[in-house]
Order: C-alpha cells, then sequence, then structure tokens
C-alpha cells in the first residue's frame, strides 16, 4: 500500500469561526402554552395598559413641548439649564419612569452612576431591541446620539428633543465627523454638558455575545462607565435583530405579559491609560472585554457590515446568514472593502444557488470549475474547507479567494502554468495540446474540456494566447491555484518514485518544497 501525503492544513487562529456564529437571530419559540397564556392575559392586560400609556402620552408631550420651547437644536447649542434642566431631569424621567411601568416593565437597578465629571460618557451593551431606550430613564435623560430623521416623529420627535442628543445626518458627507467632534466637545467639557449615552455595538444583537465597538465613544480619550442591560426573562419577548419577529409582534407579545424584568448594571468607571488615549481602537476592546467578562458571553468580530451582507446574502437567494463574515476582523487582515467582500458574495451565489443552505460541495466545486473530482481538486477544496465539515461557506470562500487563489495569480505562475500546456514553445495553447495536458492532470472528458477551451478562447481564434490565459484567471482565480496544487503533487510523487519506503523523509522535503513555492499559504493562512 502506497503512502499517503501528509498534507498540512496550517491555520492561523485569528480566522477561525467565531464562538457565536449568528448575533443577528432571533429564535424564540413560541409553545402552545405559551401562546395561550399570551392570549388569555392579553385579552385583559393589552386594552388596559394601551389607556394607561395614552394617558401618560398625554401629560408627557405638552411638558416636553414647554422644556424644548424656542430653544435650538442646531447651530451654537448650549446645554439646558435652570428651569428647563429641572423639568427634564425631574419630570421628564418621572414620566418615562411611568410610561416603561404601564407597559410592565420591572427595572432592577445595579451599581452606582457616577457623575458626568467623573465618567462623561455611558456606554451600554448589549443593544438588543426598541424597548432598550429605558437606561436613558434609568442615567437621568443624558444626551444620546440620534438620527436628525428621529427629530421628524410625531410625538416621539418631541421627546427625543428634550435630550439635546448629537445628530447624525446620512445627507451630509461630513456628519460622522461633525458628530465625533460634537461627541468630543461635550464629553470634555467639565460637566456643563449631561453624559453622553452611547451604544458602542451600533446595532441590535440577541445578547448571546458582544460584536465590535464602534470607536466614537472612545476617541476623545475621557473615562467612559460601562453599562451592562440584561432581560432574564423565561420568554424572550423583547429581542429585535434582523432575523425574527418583527417590531409590532414583539411590542404585542411584550404587553401580553404580567411583567418584564431589565437589570440595569452600572459598572466601575474605564479610565484610559496614555496608550488606550492614543489607540481608541484599543480602548474600546478592552473597556468591550471587561463587559463581557461581568456578562459572563464571549466578543466577536461582526459589525453592522455583517448585517449589510446578510441582507446582500438574501438578495441574492442565499440564506442571510451566510453573509456573515465578521466583517470587521476579515477587512483589516485581508485588506478587503466592503465593495470587494459585497463582490465576492455575488461569485459566490452563483456557485452555491443550486446547493441546499448556501454551502457548496466538493460536487459543486467541480461543476462550477467544468472539472471533473481529482486528487488535485480535492486538495484545492481542502485548502478552501477551513473547518473540514466537507463543504465552503461564503467566509471559507472569501478567504480562500484572497489568501490562496489572487497570491497564485502572479505573473510567474501564470506563465509556469501557461508553459505546461504549450509544449511546443510557440506562445500559443492549442485546443489539442490543451487537451493532452488536462485529460492526464486532472481527467477532464473532451466535452468539459471543449467548453472550458471556448471560455478561455476570448477571441474565437482556435488556440490560446498568454493575455487571454491571464485574463481568464485574473477573473477565475481557483484555476491558478489548481495548477499550482497539480505541481505540488506532482512534484510530492516524484520524491516518492525517488526514495520509496522513506516516508518520514518525503514528508519533510515535501513540507520544505511546498513552504518555498506556496509561502502565500503557510504565511497568511
Amino acid at each position: 500500500m502506497p503512502p499517503q501525503r501528509v498534507f498540512a492544513l496550517p491555520r492561523q487562529q485569528s480566522l477561525l469561526l467565531p464562538a457565536v456564529i449568528n448575533p443577528f437571530v432571533q429564535d424564540t419559540k413560541l409553545t402552545k402554552a405559551s401562546i395561550i397564556k399570551c392570549v388569555l392575559l392579553g385579552i385583559f392586560l393589552v386594552p388596559l395598559r394601551a389607556i394607561l400609556l395614552s394617558l401618560v402620552l398625554m401629560v408627557t408631550w405638552p411638558v416636553a413641548v414647554i422644556i424644548t420651547f424656542r430653544h435650538p437644536l442646531k447651530g451654537a447649542v448650549e446645554p439646558m439649564t435652570g428651569w428647563r434642566r429641572f423639568m427634564c431631569r425631574k419630570i421628564m424621567a418621572a414620566l418615562g419612569r411611568a410610561y416603561y411601568f404601564c407597559m410592565g416593565f420591572r427595572v432592577v437597578v445595579k451599581g452606582k452612576q457616577v457623575s458626568s465629571s467623573e465618567a462623561p460618557i455611558l456606554a451600554v451593551a448589549p443593544h438588543s431591541t426598541f424597548f432598550d431606550g429605558i437606561v436613558c430613564i434609568v442615567a437621568g435623560l443624558p444626551s444620546t446620539v440620534s438620527r436628525v430623521e428621529n427629530l421628524a416623529t410625531p410625538i416621539f420627535g418631541r421627546f427625543v428633543r428634550c435630550l439635546q442628543p448629537v445628530l447624525v445626518s446620512r445627507q451630509d458627507p461630513d456628519s460622522r465627523k461633525n458628530t465625533i467632534q460634537e461627541i468630543d466637545s461635550r464629553a470634555k467639557s467639565g460637566g456643563r454638558w449631561p453624559q453622553v449615552l452611547i451604544f458602542p455595538e451600533g446595532t441590535c444583537t440577541n445578547r448571546s455575545c458582544l460584536i465590535t465597538f464602534k470607536q466614537g465613544a472612545f476617541i476623545p480619550g475621557v473615562p467612559v462607565q460601562p453599562v451592562l442591560m440584561r432581560y432574564p426573562n423565561k420568554l424572550d419577548t423583547v429581542t429585535w435583530t434582523w432575523q425574527g419577529f418583527s417590531s409590532k409582534t414583539l411590542l404585542l407579545l411584550t404587553l401580553c405579559q404580567l411583567y418584564t424584568t431589565v437589570e440595569i448594571e452600572f459598572l466601575s468607571p474605564h479610565i484610559p491609560t496614555e496608550e488606550e488615549k492614543k489607540t481608541p481602537a484599543l480602548f474600546a476592546s478592552r473597556v468591550r472585554e471587561a463587559m463581557a467578562q461581568a456578562l459572563r458571553v464571549p466578543v466577536t468580530d461582526h459589525t453592522y457590515e455583517d448585517c449589510r451582507l446578510m441582507i446582500s446574502a438574501g438578495e441574492l437567494t442565499l440564506p442571510m446568514e451566510a453573509g456573515l463574515v465578521e466583517f470587521t476582523k476579515i477587512s483589516r487582515k485581508l485588506q478587503l472593502k466592503w465593495d470587494n467582500v459585497r463582490k465576492e458574495l455575488e461569485g459566490f451565489a452563483a456557485m452555491a444557488s443550486s446547493c441546499k443552505g448556501g454551502r457548496i460541495t466538493i460536487e459543486e466545486f467541480a461543476r462550477v470549475l467544468k472539472l471533473p473530482v481529482s486528487p488535485a481538486l480535492e486538495e484545492l477544496f481542502a485548502l478552501f474547507d477551513r473547518n473540514g465539515d466537507g463543504t465552503i461557506d461564503f467566509r471559507e470562500y472569501v478567504i480562500g479567494v484572497t489568501i490562496l487563489c489572487r497570491p497564485a495569480n502572479t505573473e510567474d505562475v501564470l506563465r509556469m502554468a501557461f508553459q505546461l500546456f504549450d509544449t511546443d514553445e510557440d506562445e500559443k495553447i492549442t485546443r489539442e495540446e490543451f487537451t493532452a495536458l488536462l485529460r492526464s492532470a486532472l481527467g477532464v472528458s473532451d466535452l468539459n474540456m471543449v467548453k472550458l477551451f471556448k471560455e478561455i478562447d476570448a477571441d474565437g481564434s482556435g488556440f490560446i494566447t498568454f493575455n487571454e490565459f491571464q485574463a481568464f484567471a485574473t477573473t477565475h482565480p481557483e484555476y491558478a491555484k489548481l495548477f499550482t496544487t497539480y505541481l505540488e503533487l506532482q512534484r510530492y510523487q516524484a520524491i516518492q518514485e525517488a526514495k520509496p519506503g522513506d516516508l518520514e523523509l518525503a514528508g519533510q522535503t515535501s513540507s520544505g518544497e511546498k513552504q518555498e513555492d506556496s509561502t502565500s499559504d503557510k504565511k497568511d493562512d
């Protein structure tokens, strides 16, 4: 029995799958018993709470109008003082507590909130629902970051004005810079402004982990007080993410509960070191680690951009979770922009369209490449299949194409592959030369060979030039890596034939040559 090749697949720990695969899904299952309970309680509770909420809003709205009357929101905005600040912090906060009480919320506060001079910024996580606004009430109505459009919302827009939010505009190209400057100005006002409350995750999750924190809250380099939110209820009726119940359904389910418990815990302020002041990303990471330890949940590198990719995956008829790649990590390590990843998603969708679950099997991989399953193809597939489950998901595909295939498309590698076909060295590959090599190397049938040859022969001249060969490899990077993999197999087989039985030495030699010839695989993957 011939010795089997030991084919090492080194993996960077930082590119392994995250602890939580999809933090943007709400998977609450309603049993028959819970549905019956909701219906019976809802018949009584929903009308009663609707009446009480209406009464509270009827009182709150005119109070909010009085507080914000002739008080500017744009331009040289000054913090509220005197009677405005008193009414906002006392009366509006009390009405806000009454509003959430009428919805059935039972608030448990742990820890102690420090003053604005001690910690100008409150960082709240995990952000999982529109009900999280209750933390603003408990914290005494601090300033928040809000979209300009929210101010135009009937009734609630007037309540938002009372918070004197830092406004973000999608139409303003300088909005991000202006927002950071305003947060910095308020954070360093020496207590003139109330604290600024920020949800650094930037989007809602299912509280199973803490995703990447945006740096806005940490750029000023001032002390930050972490605030934790928990909803320790038997039935989760609050989590509002990208996959799951709609906001109307969650509101109705919540109103049907006898009560809904929310825990708000104020941790000790995190005072940044000089290194953290200079590096907001490090500051954000350490605050997140401290919060994750207190919550006893893992951290992942998912971001809002992953949510955008989820939507794109759904539009391409893929499962939405196919778009989750931990965008921040992937983009940083592989030097990819969102548009590049979105383009790769389109290529992946074309391959995975006929596969269930949005994952590519080796048979589908071979079909797309118009090649039969061969040892070289199996090894290429194994390089993509990072977790060894026999399929390639989109995350593995992006990493594989970027690390394995793009480096294989250098001119030297492509020239070497071209010379493999061009046996008579006339700088042209005829159909006969093309057929001969593919039959011997990869076992391609005549039918598959004709289709592939026509795709590469762009001008239909009957032969392939190097420019055509290079252009095809650029748009189909898997092929370049396939031929380098074939060459490695050939080299390995030559070593085995030269020194039969000396498996250990052959394995070392093969490994050494692979290190030399495929440094991109070893160094980056």
